[in-house]
């Protein structure tokens, strides 16, 4: 979830000239991996060593109003995948949504070059950091002695030209959707999200009509076949996981779609596979056109076709 303080920050491409700054950021992200046998690299390199890598493969950094560099992450072009490395964010500002920054940039670029999967390494001793990675989305692939590989689909953006556009895509996305999936929907107030939502519920077939569940945070619509029913989720005013326990949705999580929109940050706790979908409209007020950015996370959404 990006944050209030990592709006207000910048992201560019790294280039060699950054290289003393990634360099220094990068050893007190990675303090205390000293230890680590063999030795972590990203302890052992050098200034020198770090312009090499940003001149050859390039990198990504997040630039406060100051001109500092508060996180970066570099990539690398490895057995034919795109690989995101040495991801580092300034100890006081972790939490803050700088990360979701820079494996957002990493994406495009990695869409931009044809790949369809980002990759990751962990060490297999550090156990915090593959639990973060996993809770990202990221999937175990393989494990290489040491070190184990992760990696998460990329995601899907569309472009939705009017409301009618962001509800057919709802239909079509029920069309793929099954009883225990779960649906998030995030994006500014009037980006669409009851939109889609209404749309996913035409295309299930449920009973009632879809409105904002704003002021009753989460209403059942019941199925009129035999398919799952939708149960959507308002979670704008709730604030963490331990209110969302007090709607008991996993109660009916294995046999309803559940969409939450305001979900991002909240509701991923309720299951490891999840569909997340961010919609963003422009500033002007005329202009109907959004955008959508569709994300498989988990298994279930591996191999199922969202282009």
């Amino acid at each position: 979830m990006v944050t209030a303080t990592a709006a207000a920050l910048s992201v560019r491409p790294a280039s060699p000239e950054d290289a003393e700054a990634v360099h220094a950021l990068t050893r007190a992200a990675f303090a205390g991996q000293e230890s680590l046998d063999p030795p972590s690299g990203a302890m052992r390199e050098s200034v020198e060593d770090v312009a090499a890598w940003l001149a050859e493969n390039g990198g990504t950094v997040v630039v406060d109003p100051t001109g500092d560099i508060v996180a970066t992450a570099r990539v690398s072009h490895q057995d034919g995948g795109f690989w995101l490395r040495r991801v580092a964010v300034r100890p006081d500002l972790q939490g803050q949504g700088l990360d979701s920054l820079l494996l957002d940039a990493g994406e495009r670029e990695a869409a931009r070059l044809g790949h369809d999967m980002l990759r990751v390494g962990v060490r297999a001793p550090l156990t915090a950091n593959l639990a973060y990675w996993r809770r990202r989305g990221f999937l175990d692939h393989a494990a290489h002695g040491f070190w184990l590989e992760l990696h998460r689909r990329l995601p899907v953006e569309l472009t939705l030209p009017t409301a009618a556009d962001t509800t057919a895509l709802g239909r079509r996305l029920a069309g793929l959707l099954r009883a225990g999936d779960l649906v998030l929907l995030s994006g500014d107030l009037g980006a669409g999200k009851t939109t889609m939502t209404r749309g996913i519920g035409a295309g299930l077939g449920v009973r009632g009509e879809v409105t904002s569940p704003t002021f009753v945070i989460a209403r059942v619509h019941p199925s009129l076949g035999d398919g799952p029913a939708l149960v959507h989720v308002d979670a704008y005013r709730l604030h963490d996981l331990a209110e969302v326990d007090d709607l008991d949705l996993e109660a009916s999580l294995d046999e309803s779609v559940t969409v939450v929109e305001w979900g991002e940050g909240k509701v991923e706790g309720l299951a490891t596979d999840r569909l997340e979908v961010v919609l963003h409209r422009g500033s002007d007020a005329s202009d109907e056109t959004r955008t959508a950015r569709l994300r498989p996370v988990g298994r279930r959404w591996l191999d199922v076709g969202l282009s």
